[in-house]
């Protein structure tokens, strides 16, 4: 299960008290879920008005930092190609892995200093995911100009003869070369129709010079023949084999022309190899700051939403659960039964102070207890994006 549910309830005697009796209930007592206490700081309150303008603000910012961390997980499988079934093992979060990032998460300290207020942490992280979004732009259209070129020539060197390049086939001895009079072209043949040429190319026009074809090679449907004939009826030639389906292929046989070609293909793909690299490195390190900012505004959220829920002075415990297979709805049933007691409160608050409703019943899911869902598969969630 890569699911997890990140919660906060009101602390009881002790902050620990209140982990223990969710812990009891949910995993000695019916195993419905693994779960964790979530360390969240003494982070700056500030003023009500403040926490439910920053509430709205850290849903879009939240929103934002997860596509930004999954754009990232999804660009570096693209980069990876047939690798890219080491995907999960690059997807790291401060060197350890997802998993174990979020049940062992510790507040970064010096990027995200707790005596800013929140407004100013929250300022931090989208400035941080914003440039790191900028970066991945000019980076990503970089290396996929760089691929969609090495690709296209490289299609040019396969595929069906009436579309491939033609230099990788053809040798020097196959074209009348430096003569005032005579040329050398390459017409693509149907095989069907092929006893057709030999029967007829030599009529086509006038000036063809006799028995100058040849079969260079053949593919499964076609075959690349040449016919040597004067320069002045080339065109009337084209036309009048065209008319019998018979393709004729613009080409000139020049050597350092046709050099020039592999050695274009060869510099494109030493110049992706050697961005290849930098490149993954690159995605790694930010996918790593993307994801772990992206948990610090879970943070955000869970103490900003338990200070508005429950009130000051401060004192919840924030929770991280990971359900197991096919318990979450017993799961919540028995979340709902164990916090039963704040809905009532929950209620009354949301009666008494105006501000407040919007806060509370404008999220998609209500439950007496703050509830956020985390959900880590960065692999399998591209509609994410």
């Amino acid at each position: 299960m890569t699911e997890f549910w990140l919660i906060s309830a009101p602390g009881d005697k002790t902050c620990q008290q209140t982990f223990d009796k969710l812990n009891d209930v949910l995993h000695h007592q019916n195993h419905l879920s693994t779960n964790w206490k979530f360390a969240v700081p003494d982070l700056k309150v500030g003023t009500l008005d403040q926490l439910v303008g920053l509430s709205d603000d850290l849903g879009k910012l939240d929103v934002y930092v997860e596509q930004v961390s999954r754009k990232i997980a999804l660009y570096l499988g693209e980069v990876l190609e047939d690798q890219r079934d080491k995907l999960a093992e690059n997807l790291l979060a401060n060197g350890v892995d997802l998993v174990t990032y979020l049940t062992r998460f510790q507040w970064d300290m010096a990027k995200y200093p707790i005596k800013q207020s929140l407004r100013n942490i929250a300022d931090i992280i989208s400035k941080q995911v914003g440039q790191i979004e900028t970066d991945l732009k000019s980076k990503s259209a970089a290396y996929n100009n760089l691929k969609g070129s090495l690709q296209s020539l490289e299609k040019k060197q396969v595929g069906s003869l009436v579309t491939r390049n033609l230099g990788e086939l053809v040798k020097k001895e196959h074209f009348v070369l430096d003569s005032e009079y005579l040329v050398t072209l390459l017409v693509i043949i149907p095989k069907a129709i092929l006893q057709d040429w030999w029967d007829k190319y030599e009529k086509l026009t006038a000036m063809v010079v006799p028995r100058s074809s040849q079969i260079v090679t053949q593919d499964g449907e076609h075959a690349l023949v040449t016919v040597t004939l004067f320069r002045k009826v080339v065109d009337e030639f084209k036309h009048h084999a065209r008319e019998q389906k018979f393709i004729v292929r613009d080409f000139t046989y020049n050597e350092e022309e046709l050099a020039a070609g592999k050695n274009e293909i060869t510099k494109l793909a030493t110049d992706k190899k050697k961005q290849f690299g930098p490149l993954v490195r690159w995605l790694k390190v930010n996918f790593s700051e993307g994801f772990t900012a992206w948990v610090h505004v879970k943070a955000l959220r869970v103490f900003v939403e338990s200070v508005l829920r429950y009130g000051l002075p401060v004192n919840f415990q924030a929770m991280l659960l990971q359900p197991n297979k096919k318990s979450t709805k017993r799961l919540r049933e028995v979340l709902s039964q164990l916090y039963l007691h704040l809905d009532n409160s929950a209620l009354q608050s949301a009666h008494d102070n105006v501000d407040i409703p919007g806060l509370v019943f404008g999220q998609a899911e209500y439950y007496p207890y703050v509830y956020y869902k985390i959900n880590i598969d960065m692999i399998d969630l591209p509609g994410k994006i």
